[in-house]
């Protein structure tokens, strides 16, 4: 029953401090809250990644974690020269680290906690890809939607991955 609690604790806490960072994320309604909502999504995903290699012991989670910090390092480094490029703001690491802290819940010590990143990480990638097609359907310039149109096939990759991950890890 506790690793049950453990399991629903974390991805509840991830869940939490993603949808709290990124809100309704396909209603990214001008440039600027796209870029908000693309670059907190990126660092919360980065930070939940570095704390997956430091408690995993499964060679898959942590290959896809490195994956993630790689590819949400290199879109957060692309993002921030488009917005400065057009004047949009954006948030710093710290300033959506300080938002999402108080929400990731402690992860508890146990068998559940790959099956945990998981599964956050399936629900990541769908409000990712969502955000995304938002931009390349309805761009809010010609710049963010080639921005969109690079990163949403690795997106779309690393949900593949994730689920590939919540089968092998999901304990009946």
């Amino acid at each position: 029953m506790n690793t049950l609690k453990g399991l629903n604790r974390f991805v509840g806490g991830c869940a939490l401090a993603c949808c709290a960072l990124v809100a309704s994320p396909a209603m990214a309604n001008s440039p600027a809250e796209f870029v908000e909502k693309a670059s907190a999504t990126g660092v919360a995903e980065i930070e939940i990644s570095r704390m997956a290699i430091g408690k995993t012991s499964s060679t898959d989670i942590e290959s896809y974690a490195v994956e993630i910090i790689k590819d949400q390092t290199d879109a957060n480094r692309d993002l921030k020269k488009i917005a400065s490029e057009q004047d949009l703001p954006v948030p710093t690491h710290e300033e959506v680290l300080n938002k999402a802290k108080p929400l990731m819940l402690e992860v508890q010590e146990d068998d559940s906690f790959d099956a945990a990143y998981a599964a956050s990480q399936v629900k990541a990638r769908e409000d990712a890809i969502q955000l995304f097609k938002q931009q390349v359907d309805k761009p809010a310039s010609p710049a963010l939607k080639a921005f969109a149109e690079k990163y949403l096939p690795k997106f779309e990759m690393h949900l593949v991955m994730a689920k590939k991950l919540v089968d092998a890890h999901h304990k009946s």
